[in-house]
């Protein structure tokens, strides 16, 4: 359960992403293997964008060159209208691993980030601060084999978290979840991004969670990536399953996905 433990904090500000035009290839031997195609994507600050699609469409991808780990084919990647041309704590990916170090405690994993910047003297309340705001304050001390799935997954928005971005890029972050962790843990990220006020892309292949937790749910078609099509989701939050809303753009993009007979 989301604590208060960082009310006292000022929520950061999302960051203004624009995507215009984005192109990206992959080198095979001889071979290009296009993946994206003219991708363009307005984010604004503190908006939540879901993107849906076929496995090995993209989308992974899209987030990588968004986060600045490499730089794309063609087009332009713009954060506040400056150029995205490498990492930045501002922009944080988080897996759908947690791809956490045995053998640190949990505070330690999530103090990676400031440590490896030279800023952890200055500032360890914010480990403890993101660990309480994810419900880890008790656990500071346990190693990631102490930790439930759900546990872990904290642990690594925490480590996101501490570092204060604009950004939060999620790549299927509750897809090794068991059913009843991946609803509490949706709940917690909404909640999450309400009180820090940071933007969020989230790839995922679950259509229902899409439409949970996002403003807007981008529909990309088969490799190489193009945008089909995009489904507002006008509701407030909490959403409930069964809106006909969501019943309704549920059945959308399942069938911009291919799937419409099978529902």
């Amino acid at each position: 359960m989301v604590t208060a433990a960082l009310r006292s904090a000022a929520p950061a500000d999302g960051l203004h992403l624009q995507v215009k035009g984005l192109g990206h290839a992959f080198t095979l031997g001889k071979d290009s293997l296009p993946v994206l195609q003219d991708i363009d994507l307005t984010l604004l600050p503190g908006e939540s964008v879901g993107l849906l699609g076929p496995s090995g469409c993209g989308k992974s991808t899209l987030l990588r060159l968004i986060a600045g780990l490499e730089p794309p084919a063609s087009g332009e990647l713009l954060g506040d209208g400056e150029p995205i041309v490498a990492p930045a704590p501002s922009r944080i990916l988080v897996f759908q691993d947690p791809t956490l170090y045995p053998w640190r405690t949990v505070w330690n994993n999530v103090a990676l980030g400031l440590q490896t910047r030279g800023l952890l003297a200055g500032h360890r309340e914010r480990v403890d601060q993101a660990l309480a705001m994810v419900g880890l304050g008790e656990f500071s001390g346990a190693y990631p084999r102490q930790l439930s799935g759900g546990m872990a997954q904290r642990a690594a928005l925490a480590r996101a978290l501490v570092n204060e971005p604009r950004l939060l890029l999620l790549d299927e972050p509750l897809g090794k979840l068991d059913s009843l962790t991946r609803i509490a843990m949706q709940g917690e990220l909404i909640r999450l991004r309400q009180r820090q006020r940071y933007s969020s892309l989230l790839v995922t292949h679950d259509v229902e969670e899409a439409l949970l937790l996002c403003d807007r749910v981008l529909v990309l078609s088969s490799r190489p990536a193009r945008i089909l099509a995009e489904l507002k989701v006008e509701r407030a939050y909490p959403r409930h399953r069964d809106d006909p809303l969501l019943v309704e753009l549920r059945q959308r993009a399942l069938e911009l996905l291919g799937q419409g007979s099978d529902w």
